[in-house]
Protein backbone atom coordinates (compact mmCIF):
# COMPACT_ATOMS: atom_id res chain seq x y z
CA UNK A 1 0.00 0.00 0.00
CA UNK A 2 1.44 3.20 -1.20
CA UNK A 3 0.63 5.84 1.86
CA UNK A 4 1.39 8.82 0.41
CA UNK A 5 0.83 12.64 1.87
CA UNK A 6 1.49 15.14 -1.21
CA UNK A 7 1.73 18.11 1.40
CA UNK A 8 4.58 20.98 1.69
CA UNK A 9 7.21 19.39 1.13
CA UNK A 10 6.66 18.55 -2.73
CA UNK A 11 3.30 21.37 -3.12
CA UNK A 12 5.04 24.47 -2.53
CA UNK A 13 1.46 26.48 -2.75
CA UNK A 14 0.36 24.07 0.29
CA UNK A 15 3.60 25.27 2.40
CA UNK A 16 1.97 28.35 2.02
CA UNK A 17 -0.83 27.96 2.86
CA UNK A 18 -0.02 26.12 5.76
CA UNK A 19 -2.15 22.84 5.37
CA UNK A 20 -1.09 20.06 7.85
CA UNK A 21 -1.89 15.93 7.30
CA UNK A 22 -3.39 14.99 10.26
CA UNK A 23 -4.52 11.24 9.62
CA UNK A 24 -3.65 8.91 6.42
CA UNK A 25 -4.97 6.06 5.88
CA UNK A 26 -6.36 3.80 2.36
CA UNK A 27 -8.34 5.82 0.78
CA UNK A 28 -9.00 8.66 3.44
CA UNK A 29 -7.15 11.83 4.79
CA UNK A 30 -8.02 14.56 7.55
CA UNK A 31 -5.86 17.85 7.15
CA UNK A 32 -5.85 20.64 9.26
CA UNK A 33 -5.25 24.29 8.52
CA UNK A 34 -4.75 26.97 11.61
CA UNK A 35 -6.70 29.96 10.05
CA UNK A 36 -4.46 33.29 9.46
CA UNK A 37 -5.52 36.58 8.49
CA UNK A 38 -4.15 35.94 5.27
CA UNK A 39 -6.61 33.41 4.53
CA UNK A 40 -10.20 35.87 5.11
CA UNK A 41 -12.12 37.44 2.29
CA UNK A 42 -13.05 40.69 2.54
CA UNK A 43 -15.85 40.38 5.12
CA UNK A 44 -13.86 38.27 7.46
CA UNK A 45 -14.39 35.00 6.14
CA UNK A 46 -12.22 32.26 5.60
CA UNK A 47 -11.92 32.60 1.35
CA UNK A 48 -13.55 30.24 -0.79
CA UNK A 49 -10.23 29.77 -2.71
CA UNK A 50 -8.86 28.12 0.60
CA UNK A 51 -11.73 25.94 1.53
CA UNK A 52 -11.82 24.84 -2.35
CA UNK A 53 -8.34 24.46 -2.30
CA UNK A 54 -7.99 21.85 0.80
CA UNK A 55 -10.85 19.91 -0.35
CA UNK A 56 -9.20 19.75 -3.89
CA UNK A 57 -5.54 18.78 -2.52
CA UNK A 58 -7.37 16.70 0.71
CA UNK A 59 -9.26 14.25 -2.30
CA UNK A 60 -6.05 13.94 -4.38
CA UNK A 61 -4.10 12.83 -0.85
CA UNK A 62 -6.85 10.69 -0.40
CA UNK A 63 -6.71 9.31 -3.74
CA UNK A 64 -2.70 8.81 -3.95
CA UNK A 65 -2.63 6.48 -1.20
CA UNK A 66 -4.64 4.07 -3.31
CA UNK A 67 -2.10 3.85 -6.62
CA UNK A 68 0.20 1.56 -7.79
CA UNK A 69 3.76 2.94 -7.72
CA UNK A 70 4.62 5.23 -11.22
CA UNK A 71 1.14 6.68 -10.91
CA UNK A 72 -0.49 10.01 -9.71
CA UNK A 73 -3.62 11.63 -9.75
CA UNK A 74 -4.73 15.05 -11.53
CA UNK A 75 -7.93 17.09 -10.57
CA UNK A 76 -9.76 16.48 -13.67
CA UNK A 77 -12.98 18.11 -11.89
CA UNK A 78 -14.38 19.22 -8.94
CA UNK A 79 -17.88 20.92 -7.51
CA UNK A 80 -17.45 22.59 -4.07
CA UNK A 81 -20.76 23.81 -2.42
CA UNK A 82 -20.33 26.60 -0.20
CA UNK A 83 -22.52 26.03 2.88
CA UNK A 84 -22.21 28.67 5.31
CA UNK A 85 -19.87 31.48 5.77
CA UNK A 86 -16.52 29.68 7.26
CA UNK A 87 -15.23 31.44 10.17
CA UNK A 88 -13.17 29.73 13.04
CA UNK A 89 -10.13 29.29 14.52
CA UNK A 90 -8.72 25.96 12.61
CA UNK A 91 -10.81 24.29 9.20
CA UNK A 92 -10.61 20.77 8.87
CA UNK A 93 -11.14 18.58 5.73
CA UNK A 94 -11.93 15.05 5.78
CA UNK A 95 -11.64 13.64 2.10
CA UNK A 96 -12.67 10.14 1.36
CA UNK A 97 -12.76 7.90 -1.74
CA UNK A 98 -16.23 6.76 -3.22
CA UNK A 99 -15.17 5.02 -6.30
CA UNK A 100 -11.43 4.48 -7.07
CA UNK A 101 -10.85 3.71 -10.51
CA UNK A 102 -7.98 2.64 -13.46
CA UNK A 103 -8.73 5.97 -15.09
CA UNK A 104 -11.05 8.20 -12.81
CA UNK A 105 -11.49 7.91 -9.34
CA UNK A 106 -13.82 10.06 -7.18
CA UNK A 107 -13.55 11.17 -3.68
CA UNK A 108 -16.07 13.30 -1.71
CA UNK A 109 -14.21 16.41 0.86
CA UNK A 110 -16.17 18.09 3.74
CA UNK A 111 -14.77 20.88 5.15
CA UNK A 112 -15.57 21.68 9.09
CA UNK A 113 -14.85 24.94 10.85
CA UNK A 114 -13.76 24.61 14.24
CA UNK A 115 -13.09 26.61 17.47
CA UNK A 116 -12.20 25.42 21.25
CA UNK A 117 -15.48 25.46 22.94
CA UNK A 118 -17.85 25.52 19.83
CA UNK A 119 -19.36 22.67 17.69
CA UNK A 120 -17.25 22.09 14.80
CA UNK A 121 -19.78 23.05 11.56
CA UNK A 122 -19.80 21.63 8.32
CA UNK A 123 -18.71 25.07 5.90
CA UNK A 124 -18.44 22.91 2.80
CA UNK A 125 -18.73 19.84 0.23
CA UNK A 126 -16.90 18.74 -2.19
CA UNK A 127 -16.86 15.96 -4.65
CA UNK A 128 -13.64 15.34 -6.81
CA UNK A 129 -12.68 13.49 -10.01
CA UNK A 130 -9.70 12.94 -10.25
CA UNK A 131 -7.72 11.55 -13.51
CA UNK A 132 -4.87 8.51 -12.82
CA UNK A 133 -1.56 8.71 -15.10
CA UNK A 134 1.60 7.24 -15.40
CA UNK A 135 4.06 9.54 -13.24
CA UNK A 136 6.09 11.27 -16.12
CA UNK A 137 9.57 10.40 -16.29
Amino acid sequence: MNIVWPGPQQAPFIRALGMQAEHVAPGEITTRLVCRPDHQQHDGFIHAGVLGTMADHSAGAAAATLLSPGQMVLTAEYKLNLLRPAQGERMVCEARVLKPGRTLTVVESEVWAESDGVPRKLVAKATVTLAVITRPA
